[in-house]
Formats: C-alpha cells, sequence, structure tokens
C-alpha cells in the first residue's frame, strides 16, 4: 500500500483520442515518471467512432512535480497520441452561473447542495428575468443577484448582458435551472460545452412547452426530466441524465408537474456534479459519463 504524503496532491485527467493500442500504458508510465499514484482509472472503446475515453485520478506522491510540470508532460502525450485533455485539481471548485425563471425549485436544490458541502461549486451570479422579490424566501448567501428582465425587442441586448457577466465573473459553467427562455443561437454557440440545462421532459419526447400538458394528452404512464449539454439545436444537445417516474391514469396535469419537479432537481443536481468532478466528456452528440 503507498502511503501518501502530507503534502500530496491529487487531480483528476480526462481525455479523448482516436483510439490505438499502447495508450493506457504510455499513459501509466509517464504518470509514473512524474510522480504519480492512480487512485482510480475508467477508460471506454467508443467502436462506432473508433474513439478512446478515459478519466484517471491520482495523486503526485514522490518528487517535486509542480502543476505546471505535470501539464508539460501530459501536453507531450497528447500531442503523440492527439488527445483532446482536461486536467484540474481535484480541489478546484468551478466558478458557476445559474440561470433561473419564475420556478426556483431547481436554484434551491443546487444552492441548498453546495451550501453543504455535496456540490462541489463557486456559485458567482445568479441571473434572472424576473425581479429578485420572486425569490424573496431564497437566501442567496450573498450570491450576487441580476435582475434581466426580457421582451422580443430586447433580447440581443440582454444576452449580450448574459455573457458579459459570465465572462466578467470568469464563470466555468452556466446552469439553465428552469430558465424558461430560448437562447439564441449566438449566445448558445458561446456557452457551447459549458452550460446545462434541465428539460422537464424525457427527451427527445415532448419537446417545447407544456410537456407535462402533452404527456397528461398522450396518457403516458412515465413521466421524466433530462440534463444535457445546450447547442445551437433547441433541447437537442448531448444528454448528460434522466430519470424517469411512474404516473396513473388518476394523475392530472398538476400531479404530473408537482412529481416532476422532484425529477427535475435530482436529475440537474447529478448532470452538474458529474461535469464538475469531472466525469462527462463530449462524444458528438452524445456524451461519455463516468459513474463511480
Amino acid at each position: 500500500m503507498t502511503t501518501l504524503s502530507p503534502t500530496a496532491k491529487g487531480y483528476i485527467l480526462t481525455l479523448s483520442c482516436p483510439n490505438r493500442p499502447g495508450i493506457v500504458a504510455a499513459l501509466s508510465q509517464t504518470l509514473f515518471e512524474a510522480g504519480a499514484n492512480i487512485t482510480e482509472a475508467q477508460q471506454y472503446d467508443d467502436t462506432s467512432s473508433g474513439s478512446f475515453f478515459m478519466r484517471i485520478m491520482f495523486d503526485i506522491v514522490t518528487g517535486t512535480t509542480s502543476e505546471a510540470d505535470l501539464r508539460a508532460v501530459v501536453d507531450t502525450m497528447a500531442a503523440k497520441f492527439t488527445m483532446d485533455y482536461r486536467l484540474n485539481s481535484q480541489s478546484y471548485k468551478p466558478k458557476v452561473m445559474i440561470l433561473v425563471s419564475k420556478f426556483d425549485h431547481c436554484l434551491v436544490d443546487l444552492l441548498y447542495r453546495w451550501r453543504i458541502g455535496e456540490l462541489p461549486i463557486e456559485p458567482v451570479g445568479i441571473i434572472a428575468n424576473h425581479p429578485q422579490d420572486t425569490y424573496k424566501d431564497i437566501d442567496f448567501y450573498g450570491i450576487p443577484f441580476h435582475h434581466l428582465p426580457i421582451t422580443k425587442d430586447t433580447k440581443p441586448q440582454q444576452e449580450a448582458r448574459i455573457i458579459e457577466l459570465v465572462d466578467s465573473s470568469g464563470a466555468d459553467l452556466v446552469v439553465l435551472a428552469r430558465y424558461m427562455q430560448i437562447l439564441s443561437n449566438d449566445l448558445a454557440a458561446s456557452l457551447s460545452g459549458r452550460c446545462i440545462n434541465i428539460h422537464h421532459s424525457f427527451l427527445p419526447g415532448f419537446k417545447g412547452a407544456r410537456p407535462y400538458h402533452q404527456a397528461y394528452d398522450r396518457g403516458v404512464k412515465l413521466i421524466g426530466a433530462t440534463a444535457h449539454y445546450v447547442t445551437r439545436d433547441l433541447d437537442e444537445g448531448p444528454i448528460i441524465e434522466q430519470d424517469v417516474e411512474r404516473i396513473s391514469h388518476a394523475d392530472s396535469p398538476d400531479d404530473l408537474i408537482r412529481k416532476g419537479r422532484d425529477i427535475e432537481r435530482r436529475v440537474l443536481a447529478r448532470a452538474v456534479r458529474y461535469h464538475v468532478e469531472m466525469r462527462t466528456i463530449m462524444n458528438g452528440n452524445k456524451t461519455i459519463v463516468f459513474v463511480s
């Protein structure tokens, strides 16, 4: 058993590249030579695309390898195997901007999980298209609140202000916590790969407005929610997490909405956690999700 130094620093590395023999062996040897002890490793070969995906957790336990040195050796590996990769300290907490509309259950749930330490994020702002009085019962714990009302005529200016706030706050991730506005193509493109949406439907079914009423009219027996990355295509982004709940003919649309709120908040929380723990890797229109 390896005994960790009191100064050991943990890292997470995720990568994707064309699949070929020797990737794992070469990467393991490189990390070993950098003084690393691998504590967890998951990998996936996508035979349909010929791509390889991996998530590795490791500690630097010997030598004096700095983060800059570590990034240099990983850069060398990335060049050799044509890798796209992310490398972060295990203690890193991404800065998160949360967007919300009238319904606040997902916002409240994210703030609660952050407050108790379950969700390792640093909220840097809340943007709402409703005034702060709408959320008078919520404790924002000093997180800056930005009221950005929107109309058809002011949408370009409102979205430009969103981008300004995201950039000025240094936000790594934007979470649409039931933000009930359709993002323009320009905004969706600027947030590509760093914006998660919760859709109150088990996509790809019942897209758009009033999905629970659509489900009720169709007499479905299962309802669900979908968390996905935002793209230019409305509700078509790579799916991160989904969940469902059984309902019956006796449930009204209001019952479906009530039950749906519980599904939405837990699905969104899991998706955000998977992202900040670097468990997700984009794979075209899909995602690879390494769940422990």
